[in-house]
C-alpha cells in the first residue's frame, strides 16, 4: 500500500477499480485548511488523464505492471501472434489492443508487451527500425538546400517523410515514438 503522502512520479497504482501512473504530484499545504496532495493521473489501459487530489494519509495498492520482451511472429488477419524468447509461450492479441504500435514492425522483430493481470493492454514498439523504402519519387538537384521533405513507404506499407536525396531501394533510420526519419544505413 502506497499512502499519498509518499507518492512519487512514475508510480502505479489502483484507484477505484482502474490502474493508474502518477504523471505530477504536489503537496499542497494551504494557510487554515488540511493538508492536501493534487495529482494529475494517466489511465495505463485507455491513455486518459485525470486531475485528482487526495489526503495524504489515503492509501492505493500499488498496481504491477508485466513489461516482457517478446518477439512479433505473424498476422493471420484476425489476431496478431507473439513469442516469449525465453520460454517460447505464444499469445495472441487482439488488432484493437495493436492499434498502430506495429506500424513499422516487421515479422521476427521483438516488442515489448504490457500486461496487468495476465491481460495485454499494449505494445510497445522498439524506438528505433531500419527498413528499406519500397517506393518515393525521385528527389530534384537543387532541392535540398530548403530541407524540404516528401513521402516515402517503407517495407512495412507504412509512409515516413524523407529528405529529397533519399531514394527507392535505401536503407533508413526512423524514430517510432515521433515517426520521424532519422538517418540513412
Amino acid at each position: 500500500m502506497v499512502s499519498a503522502g509518499d507518492f512519487r512520479n512514475g508510480i502505479t497504482l489502483e484507484i477505484d477499480g482502474r490502474v493508474v501512473q502518477i504523471i505530477e504530484f504536489q503537496h499542497v499545504k494551504p494557510g487554515k485548511c488540511a493538508a492536501f496532495v493534487r495529482t494529475k493521473l494517466k489511465d495505463v489501459i485507455n491513455g486518459g488523464v485525470v486531475e485528482k487530489t487526495f489526503r495524504p494519509t489515503e492509501k492505493f495498492p500499488q498496481a504491477r505492471i508485466d513489461k516482457v520482451d517478446m518477439q512479433y511472429l505473424y498476422n493471420d488477419g484476425d489476431l496478431y501472434y507473439f513469442m516469449n524468447n525465453e520460454t517460447y509461450d505464444q499469445i495472441a492479441v487482439a488488432p484493437d489492443v495493436i492499434g498502430t504500435a506495429l506500424k513499422f514492425v516487421k515479422e521476427n522483430d521483438v516488442c515489448r508487451v504490457c500486461s496487468y493481470n495476465g491481460s495485454v493492454f499494449s505494445i510497445e514498439p522498439p524506438m528505433f527500425v531500419e527498413l528499406e523504402i519500397t517506393d518515393t519519387e525521385p528527389g530534384f538537384k537543387g532541392d535540398t538546400a530548403t530541407g524540404a521533405t516528401k513521402p516515402a513507404t517503407v517495407e512495412t506499407g507504412a509512409t515516413v517523410y524523407v529528405p529529397l536525396f533519399v531514394e527507392t531501394g535505401d536503407r533508413i533510420r526512423i524514430d517510432t515514438r515521433t515517426e520521424e526519419y532519422m538517418s540513412r544505413v
